[in-house]
């Protein structure tokens, strides 16, 4: 097994303490909108070993999968971005006894399709409806050849006012 450079594994624990943060805020969020009490729901399984592996089931948040013991789970974004996974999907990961990670969409949300104008930010990518940003992943970027100002049709979760992330449908 090769040595990992320190600089990619400093960039892995910034990406995993910005992703923590992030999770807890919007939890916070939402307790103070909701109240408090259960806040997302969890998947109807937990984690599981089985014949073909540790099976975990968790929730997309438009980047991740979250397991129910909290933990984050790195969806590759040409996974995500091909599939057209969607903010709250239920996903099932199965990690084989050789180490690799299978992921399945289990659970789609209900989902609406809108369109919308593609923007930049800090280097990352929004499409903007209606005057709301939903950020999308990169490699949907690269993969459909947008350019800033580009018309784009994004599924978004039908009943999330409060989604964050779209998944790119077309451009147009």
């Amino acid at each position: 097994m090769s040595e990992i450079p320190e600089k990619q594994i400093k960039r892995l624990r910034g990406l995993l303490s910005e992703a923590e943060t992030n999770l807890s805020a919007a939890k916070e969020l939402l307790i103070s909108i909701l109240g408090d009490g259960e806040v997302i729901s969890a998947p109807s399984e937990t984690i599981v070993s089985g014949p073909e592996g540790k099976v975990i089931e968790g929730i997309f948040d438009g980047q991740i999968m979250i397991g129910p013991d909290g933990k984050n789970y790195p969806v590759p974004a040409n996974y995500a971005s091909k599939s057209k996974l969607v903010e709250g999907d239920i996903m099932k990961l199965t990690i084989t006894d050789e180490g690799k990670f299978l992921y399945k969409q289990i659970g789609p949300v209900e989902r609406k399709t809108v369109i919308g104008t593609l923007t930049r930010h800090d280097d990352k990518y929004f499409v903007e409806v209606a005057g709301k940003e939903y950020q999308i992943l990169y490699a949907s970027v690269t993969y459909f050849h947008l350019r800033e100002g580009s018309q784009v049709s994004v599924t978004i979760p039908a009943d999330n006012k409060e989604a964050t992330w779209a998944a790119v449908e077309a451009a147009l």
